[in-house]
């Protein structure tokens, strides 16, 4: 079976999840059933419990789905404190349902797969120990990997069935109000967190902070929570935003930086009132310096941002250069603590930054996108997934979703090291090249070819050479050669969906 990105698909695992391949990007206009949560009806003054062990042995059985957020990221304390007490308690076969999982739980991850704790995961994405362990065959079944949109979508319509969320917060009161940005382990929002507490049957709460009541602002509410538990520390807080806001001087990211910065100004979105999402990392912050001084010189104001956000956007907020920032995530410190100061900073969930099966997501307003990548290939599909060696190490994320922007700009060098960037095959399809605009490089750019009228406007953009993307192709090569292919088994050890829930991509068992 092949899907309209050329993919092979398994057809026995297709039917077997009742999955449907990947087609186009439309979404369409379909009515959706959502589910609702179970309750379990509460009239006392106090949900506080004693310990961890206490919820689990109350509420989680084998077979069950939990579910945990990654808004602490390598500061995160709170996951593997539970799955400790879980593997413990002898439970089998739990589905594991993060919104992504960070390096720090990589370790408990493969402890609890071995010992039977989890066979299924389904998340946003892997790196390090668990990726290379899943893409050499460590899990049972394979791994479901959606995207941040995706995910909400799932969790809405049922495909996703968390049982019991674990959910660390920095504060909360009693009866389970709580929020991002007061106490010790301060992350901002909580955007992926509130799709759990909205439709998880049982949703704990865990914190080192607890506060008076009533608690507010509420980011998660009373109404939603089961049980609050006080742990002795939830995050480390010099590690929540590591590595995120990384100020590059690397001369090849600046240029890259740049000439983005030329792509956006002089296109036909740059106006008063457009929108835009960057990312975090030292490209796209050289990226929000250079557009800052493209505001001010053309007199241009943003009407919203969007995404994962980083201070130097929260800092356009302050200048009045932006109007609003729709805020899902935190990177640093300085944008979280912006979210609490500035009432123009409004925390969104996963469903409203990027559901596509809602009443209108955040990111179907977007008019600038520019995301990275591992590989691009010459149909301008990306891969955000799987290294050259076939190795799961990344994540989906808000990929795909931010990509439907009307100018989406994929930002990366020409090659890493001895690796091509530009290929003629990714290794795995995450994002389709129908939702691709622009590929900037450090030597160059390349145009989606269905993009005639930007083929116009940039034929002549005073230093930026424009190549088709198989020139780009062929001089990566030229610089690295002709890797060897690499070696798969038969096993299908991920599955990767669209955000509408078909299948993009199938990840084959990577040969020692």
């Amino acid at each position: 079976m092949k899907n309209n990105v050329n993919r092979e698909l398994p057809e026995d695992l297709m039917s077997d999840l009742h999955y449907q391949p990947y087609e186009n990007t439309e979404i369409g206009n379909p009515d959706i059933q959502r589910v609702a949560p179970k309750v379990r009806v509460s009239t006392g003054d106090d949900k506080l419990v004693s310990s961890i062990e206490n919820v689990v042995k109350e509420n989680v059985k084998d077979g069950m789905t939990i579910s945990f957020h990654h808004h602490f990221r390598d500061g995160d304390f709170v996951f593997n404190q539970v799955m400790r007490v879980i593997i413990d308690s002898g439970l089998k076969d739990l589905t594991l349902a993060p919104s992504s999982l960070t390096d720090i739980m990589n370790d408990m991850v493969i402890e609890a797969i071995k010992a039977g704790t989890i066979t299924n995961i389904t998340s946003s994405g892997m790196r390090g120990k668990l990726g290379d362990f899943v893409s050499h065959g460590g899990l049972k079944n394979p791994v479901i990997f959606r995207s941040h949109g995706g995910r909400a979508r799932a969790i809405e319509d049922g495909a996703i069935k968390i049982d019991v969320a674990f959910l660390g917060v920095p504060n909360a009161d009693k009866l389970g109000n709580a929020n991002g940005m007061l106490g010790d382990a301060v992350f901002g929002s909580l955007g992926y967190a509130l799709m759990d507490a909205q439709y998880a049957d049982k949703v704990v709460l865990l914190t080192d902070n607890i506060v008076d009541y009533p608690n507010t602002p509420a980011s998660i509410k009373q109404t939603q929570v089961d049980y609050v538990v006080k742990v002795d520390k939830v995050g480390d807080p010099d590690k929540i935003g590591s590595g995120a806001t990384r100020f590059t001087k690397d001369p090849k990211e600046l240029k890259i930086a740049q000439t983005v910065n030329d792509i956006i100004v002089n296109s036909p979105y740059f106006k008063d009132g457009f929108s835009f999402q960057t990312g975090s990392g030292g490209a796209a912050l050289a990226v929000t310096r250079y557009l800052r001084q493209a505001m001010i010189d053309n007199k241009i104001k943003a009407s919203f941002a969007l995404g994962g956000i980083t201070k130097p956007t929260t800092d356009l907020l302050e200048e009045g250069l932006v109007s609003k920032i729709m805020d899902v995530q935190d990177f640093d410190k300085g944008a979280a603590d912006s979210m609490h100061t500035n009432k123009n900073q409004q925390e969104i969930d996963a469903s409203w930054y990027a559901d596509p099966y809602n009443k209108g997501a955040m990111v179907d307003q977007l008019d600038v996108v520019i995301l990275s990548a591992l590989e691009i290939d010459t149909n301008f599909n990306v891969n955000v997934m799987s290294g050259s060696d076939g190795v799961i190490r990344g994540a989906i994320g808000g990929h795909q979703d931010a990509a439907t922007a009307k100018l989406t700009i994929i930002s990366a060098p020409l090659v890493r090291g001895r690796l091509a960037t530009v290929v003629p095959e990714v290794t795995s399809v995450v994002t389709p090249g129908d939702s691709v605009d622009v590929l900037v490089t450090e030597v160059g750019i390349a145009i989606n070819p269905k993009r005639t009228d930007l083929i116009k406007e940039f034929a002549k953009l005073p230093g930026v050479p424009v190549y088709s993307i198989e020139e780009l192709q062929a001089k990566a090569e030229k610089m690295v050669g002709t890797p060897k292919p690499i070696e798969y088994g038969d096993r299908t050890v991920a599955l990767v969906e669209y955000r509408d829930g078909t299948i993009i991509d199938a990840i084959k068992e990577v040969k020692d």
